[in-house]
């Protein structure tokens, strides 16, 4: 089979005000960065249409190094709901350049069911991730500056909380110190660097509702503490709007097409191990307001990305999922079964029955969601019949729909099952109303520990020193009303990425608590996670060039 990026030169596109056109978009309300990718105002969303149409989340069990192929089934499905007549749109997240060059090498989707034009989605695109890692560096530029005119002065910043971020895989950027060789530098000071998917200013980009609830998120950005025991915030600088201004372009949605040609809005991009891992509200509202189905992905597997758009993102925007498409693989259940992981693309039937405890495990979450779930087994061409079988008998036991996906070799026609299973679950048995997995009057570590029980089946939570003197800011403040974002292995339920399968009577380390004033929810570290990714022993870097004009080793 011909490879991604190969696929996707061959695919002739449409400009982009033919795709707005088409779902209803003014030509003229478009605005072009080239001529097959725009950004699209945000008056254009409709709020009444918003409410009234389809949203479908799709997530998946937890996934192997090499993931799950959500973000395919994702573009898949829409793809399909359009081939049966519906009208639908996908809505994703943008790809950050640190796991391009590091490990994945695109995150566009693959095969015959990818999002448009692949090469300039998984590199630059329309400049958002440059516009967050501008915006970010500017606040702690500009916080420095403040540090070393006021030093010695009853002003002075007793704790700094703010750091710097870059979009690159980096791992000797975590720790650092700046401000060296003399005074004229600066002021010596222990800082480090998150990775741009991390920023407080990307958890903004996607749960901003307008430009004047971006401007009121970057306000109530805290930087630290000072002398008195003070929040110090962005407001407090003064230089909210000039951060407002590094955003004003990025907070518009992203316009692109599939390999069918439909309109697609990937925008923000927010890991789900370590930040919330969804695209914007705004991305979603705006597909919301352009089509009858939308389809959205949350990152890795639902106990990370599916808990936090629903306990985050929905719970803050009032949006409700008419459905969740949880993705198999039987690499991945194999892996959860047992099976080596040099062995997983292997027939092992006893190894993939073994595994298929970890979906019901994920499918024990949805439900407690409210959530109505169809399994999607997005199918690779060395799976066998029996193994095929095995999770479609699973989940007729268990009244769970079932569909295969075929997509990534045969385009729309390969997701029909799919699309027609999801349309017949809406209809017939859609999800309730949202239950949460905390109240918002909880504390917060009532909060982390309901997560760490309820979602990951941990026997309790413990604190380190570090994160308890954190929660002393919180406790007795606003910001206990906050939701969490536990950071954790994208590879296990606990904390040990080695984990695998459902893991049981372990105790969940929380070593630290990060303050998202602005974003307004509490990351909580969890385990060894750390915010700036290091890259792999082979990294996919070494395999992308440009050759003869054309882009090589994007996949």
């Amino acid at each position: 089979m011909k490879s991604d990026i190969e696929i996707a030169r061959e695919t002739p596109l449409k400009k982009v005000k033919d795709v707005a056109e088409n779902i209803g978009i003014p030509r003229d309300e478009v605005q072009n960065y080239g001529r097959y990718m725009a950004k699209i105002p945000l008056k254009l969303i409709n709020p009444e249409k918003v409410r009234r149409s389809n949203l479908i989340l799709v997530t998946a069990i937890t996934p192997t190094k090499t993931g799950i192929g959500k973000t395919t089934v994702s573009v898949s499905l829409a793809m399909g709901l359009n081939k049966i007549g519906k009208k639908a749109i996908v809505a994703l997240r943008e790809p950050s350049l640190g796991p391009v060059f590091g490990m994945k090498g695109g995150a566009a989707g693959g095969g015959y069911a990818q999002v448009l034009p692949m090469e300039n989605i998984n590199l630059h695109f329309t400049g958002d991730f440059h516009a967050v890692t501008t915006a970010h560096n500017t606040i702690s530029a500009l916080l420095d500056n403040y540090i070393y005119r006021v030093r010695g002065s009853e002003k002075e910043i007793k704790e700094v909380l703010w750091k710097r971020v870059l979009d690159v895989n980096d791992r000797s950027l975590r720790y650092v110190v700046t401000g060296l060789n003399g005074s004229a530098n600066g002021i010596p000071q222990e800082s480090g660097f998150d990775i741009t998917a991390a920023s407080e200013l990307m958890a903004i980009l996607c749960l901003a509702e307008s430009e004047s609830d971006l401007r009121r998120r970057i306000e109530n950005i805290l930087l630290g503490y000072t002398l008195d025991g003070k929040s110090f915030t962005v407001k407090d600088l003064g230089v909210a709007g000039a951060i407002t201004v590094l955003m004003k372009d990025a907070i518009l949605p992203n316009l692109v097409q599939t390999t069918d040609n439909d309109a697609a809005f990937v925008h923000g991009g927010p890991f789900a191990n370590i930040a919330h891992g969804c695209n914007s509200v705004l991305a979603t509202k705006m597909a919301l307001s352009h089509s009858d189905y939308v389809v959205t992905e949350a990152g890795f597997g639902a106990d990370l990305g599916a808990e936090k758009f629903f306990n985050i993102k929905c719970r803050k925007s009032g949006l409700q999922p008419k459905l969740t498409v949880i993705v198999v693989t039987a690499q991945g259940l194999k892996m959860h079964g047992g099976t080596s992981e040099k062995l997983i693309k292997e027939p092992d039937l006893r190894g993939l029955k073994n595994g298929l405890e970890n979906l019901e495990k994920h499918l024990e979450n949805l439900s407690d969601f409210g959530q109505s779930v169809v399994v999607a087994f997005n199918k690779y061409a060395f799976d066998t019949q029996d193994e095929i079988e095995a999770v479609k008998q699973f989940c007729q036991q268990r009244n769970v729909p079932f569909a295969m996906n075929q997509a990534f070799a045969e385009g729309a026609t390969g997701a029909v099952e799919l699309a027609e299973r999801v349309v017949e679950a809406i209809e017939k048995n859609p999800s309730r109303p949202l239950q949460f997995t905390y109240n918002d009057a909880d504390g917060i570590e009532e909060k982390m520990t309901k997560i760490a029980l309820r979602i990951y089946g941990a026997n309790d939570v413990v604190l380190s020193e570090k994160a308890i003197k954190k929660l002393k800011h919180i406790t007795g403040t606003p910001l206990e009303k906050f939701p969490i974002c536990i950071a954790k292995t994208q590879y296990s339920f606990s904390a040990d990425p080695k984990a695998y399968g459902v893991a049981k009577n372990f105790r969940l380390k929380i070593n630290d608590l990060v303050i998202n004033q602005g974003a307004e929810f509490i990351v909580a570290i969890a385990g060894d996670m750390v915010r700036m990714p290091g890259l792999p022993a082979d990294p996919q870097a070494k395999r992308i060039d440009l050759v003869n004009g054309l882009v090589e080793g994007l996949s």
